[in-house]
C-alpha cells in the first residue's frame, strides 16, 4: 500500500490551520515547516503532528515548501497551504489513486482548486479550475525558487483528478491589497528586469486594460456577478502595480515627450473602443434565439 506524506508551509495561520490540519489528519504523515509564527499556529499544529520543522519566513514561500518536502518519507506527498482543504471526495481519489496506479510513468497528478475570494466561489473570471500540480511521487517533484507563483516541476508524466482542493484565498480587500503590492507584483517586476524589459509607459496602460479584458469578458467574469467585476479591476491594478514597480526600478526614467497629451488620449481612445467590441461580443452570446443572433451579429459587422 503506498503512503502519503502531507507537506504544509505556514506563518501566522493561527485562524485557518486547524481546519487545513483536520482535512488531512487521515495521511499516513504530515510534515510541517513553520515559518517562524509568532501566533498559536505552532499550538495548535502540534496536536495534529510531532514533525515539525521551524524556518525562517521567506518571502519566496517556494524555498521552506522544498525543505519541507525533502523531510517527507512517504511514496507519494500532496504539497498543502494552510488556506486550503482537501474535500472528502478529494481524498478519496487521492487514495484510490496511489494505491492501484498501474502506469509507472505517471509522477504527478494536477488537481482542480475552488477558490473561495471574498467569501464567494470564483467560478470564472480565471479562477476556476485553477489546477495545481500538488500530488506527486516523493523524489520526483520540486518547486523553482525563482518566482512566488512557480508551479511543481515533475520528472515524468503528469495527470490530472477530478475533485477540488478548496481554497480560501483573500477574505478582504486589505489583504489582497497587500500580498499584491508587497509580494507579487515586486517579485513579478524583478523577473520582467531580470529578463531585460525595459519600461514603457504604453505597456503601463494597455497591459491592466488587457487584463481586464481577459478577466470580465474573455475569461467571463461578469458571470461571477460583482465579484467578477471588483476581481477583474483589481487584477488589472496588479498589473498597473507590476509597471510601476518596474518604473521605480529602472530609477524613474521618463519615457515621454511633449506629445505625452495626444498618446495618451489615442491610447484611451483605443481601451474605450476594445471594451465596446468585448462588451457587444459578450452580449451577443448571451442571446438564444438563433434569428436575433445572427441579426446581432451582422449589425456588430457594420459596427467594426
Amino acid at each position: 500500500m503506498a503512503r502519503l506524506s502531507v507537506v504544509i508551509s505556514a506563518f501566522n495561520s493561527e485562524d485557518k490551520i486547524k481546519d487545513c490540519l483536520e482535512s488531512v489528519k487521515w495521511a499516513d504523515e504530515i510534515i510541517f515547516v513553520d515559518n517562524s509564527s509568532t501566533d498559536k499556529t505552532l499550538d495548535i499544529t502540534k496536536k495534529y503532528t510531532s514533525k515539525i520543522f521551524i524556518k525562517t519566513n521567506n518571502k519566496m514561500l517556494n524555498i521552506n515548501k522544498n525543505f519541507g518536502f525533502s523531510k517527507a518519507t512517504s511514496d507519494w506527498i500532496l504539497s498543502l497551504d494552510s488556506d486550503e482543504r482537501v474535500t472528502p471526495s478529494l481524498r478519496d481519489e487521492i487514495k484510490n489513486k496511489i494505491s492501484n496506479i498501474k502506469n509507472d510513468d505517471v509522477n504527478g497528478y494536477w488537481i482542480p482548486r475552488k477558490n473561495i475570494i471574498f467569501g464567494k466561489w470564483m467560478q470564472h473570471t480565471g479562477w476556476y479550475p485553477d489546477h495545481q500540480l500538488r500530488l506527486f511521487r516523493n523524489g520526483r517533484g520540486r518547486f523553482k525558487e525563482k518566482h512566488v507563483h512557480e508551479m511543481i516541476e515533475v520528472e515524468g508524466e503528469t495527470a490530472y483528478l477530478n475533485n477540488n482542493i478548496v481554497h480560501y484565498n483573500y477574505d478582504t480587500i486589505i489583504q489582497f491589497l497587500s500580498k499584491m503590492a508587497n509580494i507579487y507584483a515586486p517579485n513579478e517586476a524583478e523577473q520582467m528586469v531580470a529578463k531585460g524589459y525595459v519600461f514603457s509607459w504604453r505597456d503601463a496602460i494597455r497591459f491592466p486594460l488587457g487584463e481586464f479584458l481577459s478577466r470580465f469578458f474573455a475569461r467571463e467574469g461578469y458571470r461571477d456577478g460583482f465579484h467578477g467585476l471588483m476581481l477583474s479591476i483589481l487584477m488589472a491594478f496588479y498589473h498597473f502595480i507590476v509597471f510601476a514597480n518596474v518604473w521605480e526600478m529602472q530609477k524613474f526614467n521618463d519615457p515621454t515627450d511633449d506629445k505625452l497629451l495626444d498618446e495618451v488620449g489615442s491610447e484611451l481612445d483605443k481601451s474605450h473602443k476594445q471594451i465596446r467590441f468585448w462588451s457587444s461580443k459578450e452580449r451577443i452570446k448571451q442571446i438564444k434565439n438563433p434569428f436575433k443572433k445572427a441579426l446581432s451579429i451582422l449589425i456588430d459587422k457594420f459596427r467594426w
